[in-house]
């Protein structure tokens, strides 16, 4: 086992042979958004990226779908084509899966991939110096939770989707043509949960600038009007202490750094004199943002410094 749970990384990755590793990794989760075609969308996006997170190459998947008896055939069936047409996307074959009966519906993959062994990314291997890259922009939390409530612009909501089902394969192609410290997908802990995290297996700590963070299109109205879900208070608890906020920076904005996301891009520590090359490759690779915010220092390991 190259990587199990002791850092609470991505995916587990398991060598086979002395140059090939498989990564192993499921998720599923409950709506998010209205239309089936879209969740089915973001559902396999979501699971494919913790294979990207760790430089791995997907290869096949088997479905995990819960569905109460009455949600109807037709829904059901547009979720599936759904993540079915996005792991066409990705170039993985879904070969299978398993369905209960279930009040909430919930669906997802576990997912097989390869990683060739040395080449693997973790979360526990920044460096003091490196530099914070982010691939997405955050707040899909906020939005989706609006969008429950009935209260976000359908325009909004678009921009959220588009984003949540982008794959981070373009990430990960970038991190693994320029070499990159360590890494981590932005998910349901948001964030600074995730940076947390990552600071903590590497013994180390972060700042990071609140206005170099990209945020989704009207983000900040729906925050200001209290869409906040239940997982991102729970995130806010559980960074405790570790979290400063410096002059200038306010609670919203620390809500907004630990909103729960769902799809979130990849967030990627590498060192300073290969920053500017990563940038490009991200570029080159259409990733949806490619914005430095923020660097690796030496302090109280998983602690984060948030300024202005």
């Amino acid at each position: 086992m190259l990587v199990g749970l002791e850092t609470g990384d991505d995916a587990a990755i398991y060598r086979i042979d002395e140059r090939v590793a498989l990564v192993l990794t499921l998720d599923f989760f409950a709506p998010i958004v209205d239309d089936p075609f879209d969740y089915g969308q973001i559902a396999v996006a979501n699971a494919l990226s913790d294979v990207y997170a760790v430089g791995g190459i997907p290869l096949t998947a088997l479905n995990i779908a819960a569905f109460p008896r009455d949600l109807g055939p037709d829904v059901i069936a547009r979720v599936l084509e759904g993540g079915q047409v996005k792991a066409e996307e990705a170039g993985i074959l879904i070969i299978g899966g398993h369905t209960v009966d279930d009040k909430e519906p919930k669906y997802g993959l576990a997912v097989t991939g390869i990683v060739t062994q040395g080449e693997q990314i973790t979360n526990a291997n920044a460096q003091p110096g490196d530099v914070l890259v982010l691939t997405k922009a955050i707040g899909s939390g906020v939005i989706t939770t609006a969008g429950k409530a009935g209260t976000a612009p359908e325009e909004v909501i678009r921009n959220a989707v588009q984003s949540m089902a982008t794959l981070n394969r373009g990430a990960a192609n970038a991190m693994l043509e320029v070499g990159v410290s360590s890494a981590t997908d932005v998910t349901g802990f948001g964030l600074l949960g995730h940076l947390s995290q990552m600071m903590k297996a590497s013994g180390l700590s972060a700042v990071l600038s609140r206005s170099a963070v990209p945020v989704l299109p009207g983000v900040e109205e729906l925050l200001e009007a209290g869409n906040v879900s239940g997982g991102t208070s729970r995130n806010m608890e559980a960074l405790g202490d570790a979290v400063s906020l410096e002059d200038g920076v306010s609670e919203l904005d620390f809500v907004l750094m630990a909103d729960a996301q769902t799809s979130g891009g990849m967030l990627i520590s590498v060192p300073e004199d290969r920053a500017g090359a990563l940038v490009k490759s991200l570029i080159a690779n259409e990733t949806l943002y490619s914005e430095v915010i923020g660097e690796v220092v030496t302090g109280d390991a998983g602690t984060i410094v948030v300024r202005k």
